[in-house]
């Protein structure tokens, strides 16, 4: 009798927690995830309602039918490690200085212009270029809209992609580029800047006078892009972005981290910023092994294994375009072999 009260016990546990199993809620990103071709016909009434015409939307929308998997997989996998900042600058460095330098020479006269025009120097416009896309070379070949409608699907990071796919609809509906040609990388970059739909928005260039502003094709406009982008985050005329530095002691382990950086996590890796007599005061030597310059600049300290660099605010700018050392460091060594 007993047993058989305890099966019976038992049969009455089971059945009560398949019920509850059953009418257990998903998951909130789930419960809330549409099927795409929902979502999409929402993007598509809201694309409207925002003004984009009709017609552009029919088009840059017609073959968006299911979320790309090989773009689900790259933003999964972006967090690998990356190269330690040594061997990145080593890899990159040396192979583009020679291709910089022809690049540089090949568009002097319209970089002269640009520069003139923006005030950003034209050996870091070259460098930020060549870093971006290699001159040009490799722009991405992902179809710019169907890539963000993938991400801005996808829960982890919807609210940030479903932005940028509006501004690339925003984009189309301007007529700056046909819908065959806006392709860039699988997370959205474009062109041979690299913009994001909504830095392109804000800050590419008509600068050939066209009427277009083609990042993807045109010299004049790629530059100038570049330039205002660089101005439009405070670049200062005529300052350094850093120089390399030896190290005497512990200084990398004395000086304090910054605390708030914004969402870059490259710049909290950063120490704070101290005048160059400070620096220098503390030992820290210029790469050529003689005393720091008697300034109250302020600098912050960038460290690798082997090698160091005191950056200045020119530096932050960068890490505005890229948030990343090895990006930043690579874009300002090469402007300065740039001759």
């Amino acid at each position: 009798m007993r047993d058989r009260m305890l099966l019976t016990l038992a049969l009455l546990l089971v059945a009560s927690l398949s019920v509850r199993t059953a009418q257990s809620p998903a998951p909130p990103d789930q419960a809330a995830q549409p099927s795409f071709s929902d979502w999409i016909a929402g993007v598509r009434t809201e694309a409207l309602s925002r003004g984009i015409q009709q017609s552009v939307v029919d088009l840059a929308l017609a073959n968006v039918t299911e979320p790309l998997p090989v773009v689900i997989e790259r933003d999964r996998a972006q967090a690998e490690a990356v190269l330690p900042l040594e061997t990145y600058i080593a890899r990159n460095l040396g192979a583009r200085v020679k291709t910089a330098r022809q690049m540089y020479a090949k568009h002097r006269a319209l970089l002269d212009r640009v520069a003139d025009r923006y005030q950003i120097p034209s050996r870091m416009i070259v460098s930020i270029w060549g870093a971006e896309s290699n001159f040009g070379r490799f722009t991405g070949v992902r179809p710019t809209v169907d890539a963000l409608a993938t991400l801005a699907w996808d829960p982890r990071r919807s609210t940030l992609f479903r932005a940028e796919l509006f501004s690339a609809l925003e984009i189309l509906n301007r007529g700056d580029i046909e819908i065959t040609k806006m392709r860039g990388s699988w997370a959205g970059a474009m062109g041979q800047v690299q913009f994001m739909p909504s830095s392109y928005l804000q800050y590419a260039e008509d600068f050939d006078g066209d009427g277009r502003r083609d990042i993807w094709g045109s010299p004049a406009d790629v530059f100038a892009s570049i330039a205002n982008y660089l101005k439009g985050y405070g670049w200062i005329n005529g300052q350094l972005w850093g120089r390399e530095v030896k190290l005497t002691g512990a200084v990398a382990s004395e000086v304090p981290r910054r605390s708030e950086a914004g969402r870059c996590q490259a710049k909290r890796d950063m120490t704070i910023s101290l005048p160059l007599s400070e620096w220098r005061r503390m030992g820290v030597l210029a790469a050529n092994g003689r005393p720091l310059p008697v300034s109250e600049q302020p600098a912050a300290l960038v460290s690798g294994k082997t090698r160091h660099f005191l950056v200045y605010h020119n530096y932050d700018v960068l890490l505005d375009y890229n948030c990343a050392h090895p990006y930043a460091l690579g874009v300002g060594l090469l402007a300065d072999q740039i001759q």
